[in-house]
């Protein structure tokens, strides 16, 4: 990071049902490219068991995590993106992000958490087919691996992660960065 330069902050909330692919390989990239990121439990600081039975630890729990966040990132997972829109919490959060203009992700199943809390309606979003007709009635569906709609990001899912990352990360610290992050990745061109 640049003397002087803000290292971005990014807030990856997790829920018990969470795509644990998404969540690791959000993190992960997000960290590669120096962005700082909390991984905040939705139910408290303990393991979180995902969609698969992976369980991974949040760095603490949700309602402890203050400050302003340059993204909030939602992993899917249908049974974790269903906690995040049921949650005040995580609704209140998302709310202030918009409001304060600063960016939003969301992956796979995660979109109809936007739906649940009545955010970013009519706009331009992709998701996982599961979940196309909730997202359908609130925005426009893109079927493409990853849709950027003003300070919206969504994506697709598990196999889309990568680069739905690489975007975050293209919008927080530069194109240049995001392509130095994906070298060593050796995705396919």
């Amino acid at each position: 990071m640049p003397a002087g330069m803000k290292t971005p902050r990014a807030l990856v909330i997790l829920a018990e049902g969470a795509e644990e692919m998404e969540t690791t390989i959000i993190v992960d990239v997000l960290r590669r490219a120096e962005i700082e990121v909390v991984l905040a439990g939705l139910d408290g600081p303990g393991p979180v068991r995902c969609s698969r039975g992976v369980r991974l630890v949040p760095d603490a729990e949700l309602s402890a995590v203050a400050g302003d966040f340059d993204v909030v990132v939602l992993p899917g997972g249908k049974g974790g993106a269903d906690r995040l829109a049921s949650s005040p919490t995580v609704g209140e959060r998302l709310h202030a992000q918009a409001q304060a203009g600063r960016a939003v992700g969301a992956i796979c199943a995660a979109p109809i958490v936007l739906a649940a809390h009545g955010l970013f309606q009519g706009r331009r979003m992709a998701c996982h087919p599961s979940v196309n007709d909730v997202v359908s009635s609130h925005g426009e569906l893109v079927a493409r691996p990853v849709v950027e709609d003003g300070q919206l990001v969504t994506s697709q899912g598990p196999g889309t992660a990568l680069p739905f990352a690489l975007a975050l990360v293209a919008r927080l610290r530069g194109e240049e960065v995001a392509a130095k992050v994906r070298a060593p990745l050796m995705l396919p061109s």
